[in-house]
């Protein structure tokens, strides 16, 4: 992974969302290669319950900023130490349907085993950036969403794991600035605002 083009990246920022929230992006670099880890949200969750996401979480009023939430969050999540976290750089601010923006900081972590140490987290799963960049394991459709109109949304399906949503966005520029990979330029289907999701993520919207 070219972590220099992350480093230069020059993110977008989102400001006008009622409430910030923060996610480390965190790669392991392991013999064979980087890999990236998640971390999977529990199934009693309010809000996108079983999806894999990012360790991270809201701005609380004791954050000296956004970078303190995400490191606050994911010591919490999974006992990552905020001293180990080595940032390299910022990817774009996205804005989710539960009117968050979120600031993603992309960081190089130590390879160890990491626990969920949060109610929040049923799983801390690492994924290989070769299996994520691995086109048999993509898709992505174009859907007319009720409240954002055209979105393009993005699957990747590793491991038995499948991560979609806003981690997936996320996850789709991380890539294209680091490696060589890129979003093919038309989807693989497209589809209206009541067609089915895929199945692997289908009991996690119902």
């Amino acid at each position: 992974m070219e972590f220099d083009r992350v480093a230069a990246h020059e993110p977008v920022t989102v400001e006008d969302e009622p409430r910030e929230a923060a996610v480390v992006v965190p790669v392991v670099s392991r013999a064979d290669g980087e890999s990236i880890l998640f971390t999977k949200r529990a199934d009693h969750l309010p809000d996108h319950p079983g999806q894999m996401s990012f360790p991270g979480g809201g701005y609380e009023p004791e954050d000296d900023d956004l970078l303190q939430t995400a490191l606050r969050e994911a010591n919490e999540e999974i006992g990552l130490d905020p001293m180990a976290v080595n940032v390299v750089g910022r990817l774009d601010d996205i804005r989710t349907i539960t009117r968050y923006s979120v600031r993603p900081f992309v960081a190089r972590i130590p390879d160890r085993t990491y626990q969920p140490s949060d109610e929040e987290v049923a799983e801390v799963v690492t994924l290989p950036v070769s299996e994520l960049t691995d086109r048999d394991n993509y898709e992505s459709e174009q859907r007319d969403h009720p409240h954002y109109g055209e979105i393009r949304l993005h699957f990747f399906y590793v491991d038995g794991y499948t991560v979609w949503g806003a981690t997936a966005r996320m996850l789709v520029q991380l890539l294209e600035l680091a490696t060589d990979w890129n979003v093919p330029p038309e989807p693989d289907r497209y589809t209206g605002p009541d067609d089915d999701l895929p199945p692997s993520v289908r009991d996690e919207v119902q």
